[in-house]
């Protein structure tokens, strides 16, 4: 946070927007970290952090937790997933995706967290804290 100083006299508007500025600044750095259970996501930097350790995410992992995280409890389906972060225009099959949680649900058992990828037959993933 940078400080900020108004001579007097101010122009009341000119105070308006400087305390809308610093307002929307604070705003906008705690949306970048989001929060389940123990984790935390840095959504600067990919970093996915519990109490005891961290790990930096690849791309589509960070992405596919991104989205859990921000539909916490919420089912969602595979062609959810293949069409938010791959794209519609994507024609490879889910594998990418199966081997994505995988990898996820490594790195999240391997940071300590209380946080889990649970799948539900036919119907899609959920993020829940155990």
């Amino acid at each position: 946070l940078v400080n900020d100083y108004v001579t007097k006299p101010f122009d009341s508007k000119e105070l308006m927007a400087r305390i809308r500025a610093i307002t929307r600044n604070a705003v906008a750095s705690a949306d970048n970290i989001l929060k389940c259970g123990n984790i935390t996501l840095n959504r600067n930097n990919f970093e996915l952090s519990s109490p005891t350790s961290s790990v930096v995410l690849a791309s589509k992992e960070y992405q596919i937790l991104e989205y859990l995280m921000l539909n916490q409890g919420m089912l969602i389906s595979s062609e959810r997933f293949m069409d938010k972060i791959w794209g519609l225009d994507y024609d490879g099959d889910n594998s990418s995706l199966f081997t994505n949680f995988s990898y996820l649900r490594k790195k999240l058992a391997g940071i300590g967290a209380n946080v889990k990828i649970k799948a539900t037959r036919n119907a899609g993933y959920s993020l829940e804290v155990e």
